[in-house]
């Protein structure tokens, strides 16, 4: 039997994977946590509270632990550099260092399809790319960086690039960043809308997820893009946004050259404006071309995602109008 410690237990992706395993007998789950009782209902397995900024918490997180899943994340989605630097990469990279100490026999890692787009991002094992652009995407950049340098003996490091998080319990992601824009009859197409929008719901994280945890035979650094059973284009997700939610479409497109520069000056005029910026450079980045698809996860993980991209923000949109009274702001809460 496995015990796998889950981090961030609380947040879209560790409910989802705590979700996937909770009934495999084969596998005993750890949810570490600062609140457990917003844990997943139903969830019966042993819970560990604490910050994992908190040095004396990490002394004794890892005990009896053989695999880490590594999901606790601070994220903004436009600058906010200095907190994605303190409150996200330096205690990324304590809690990876610390269980690297520990001698974890396995590191589940979740970064995105983004990293390297667009020039290689079809190929999982390629190096992200640092862009100055966006400071949560680079630090991810840097964790895998990070992740990729380590050569212990016995340990094996899985890195998931998921696509565009989708469907219950949604957290920060492109559709509420993009829905309450599309209001404002300001956003354009980018590039036609014709780039792809590799959307995946939670529950097929969980599955990959499941799936690097339980999986025996890899060894060394391996990284997979994971995306859902179809990829649409951004024109694809926002038509069925009109169709089926009486969202306006975008009057006006541009390309990216015009995307960037224009965010870049949105993004200037926050400190003197009372609402966040209309358009990020991070919300152009997430439509730039990926290309991702899950030919290596299939072949080496033997993933097969199960949910289509349609039902998934119905899904989504549905419990937005239950939950969101407001649009959601581009920056998690600082605890």
């Amino acid at each position: 039997m496995k015990t796998v410690l889950i981090t961030g237990a609380n947040g879209f992706v560790g409910s989802h994977a705590l979700e996937a395993m909770m009934h495999n007998d084969n596998i005993k789950l750890v949810a570490a946590c600062r609140d457990k009782s917003k844990l997943l209902s139903g969830f019966k397995g042993e819970v560990r509270v604490g910050d994992i900024r908190d040095n004396e918490y990490l002394e004794t997180l890892f005990d009896g632990i053989d695999v880490l899943v590594n999901v606790a994340a601070w994220s903004s989605t436009w600058g906010h550099k200095k907190q994605s630097h303190q409150y996200f990469y330096l205690p990324t990279m304590q809690l990876l260092k610390k269980a690297n100490e520990q001698g974890i026999k396995k590191i589940v890692n979740i970064s995105s399809t983004s990293v390297a787009a667009p020039e290689d991002s079809s190929d999982p094992m390629s190096k992200g790319i640092i862009r100055n652009r966006w400071p949560h995407m680079d630090n991810v950049v840097r964790i895998e960086n990070f992740l990729r340098q380590l050569n212990r003996d016995n340990l094996t490091v899985i890195n998931l690039r998921f696509g565009t998080f989708v469907g219950r319990r949604y957290g920060l992601g492109m559709l509420p960043l993009l829905m309450p824009r599309l209001k404002t009859h300001l956003v354009p197409w980018v590039a036609g809308g014709k780039t792809s929008a590799p959307l995946i719901d939670g529950r097929d994280i969980g599955q990959a997820i499941s799936l690097a945890v339980t999986n025996d035979i890899l060894a060394g650094y391996e990284s997979f893009n994971v995306v859902g059973p179809e990829v649409p284009s951004v024109r694809d997700v926002i038509q069925l946004l009109h169709d089926e939610f009486e969202y306006p479409k975008p009057h006006f497109g541009v390309p990216f050259f015009i995307a960037y520069p224009f965010a870049r000056a949105m993004e200037l005029l926050d400190p003197f404006v009372p609402w966040e910026p209309l358009v990020a450079r991070s919300i152009v980045h997430l439509m730039e071309e990926v290309n991702a698809d899950n030919t290596r996860a299939e072949r080496l993980l033997s993933y097969k995602p199960e949910y289509h991209w349609k039902d998934s923000v119905r899904t989504q949109v549905e419990e937005m109008q239950v939950r969101q009274i407001r649009p959601m702001r581009m920056i998690k809460p600082i605890v």
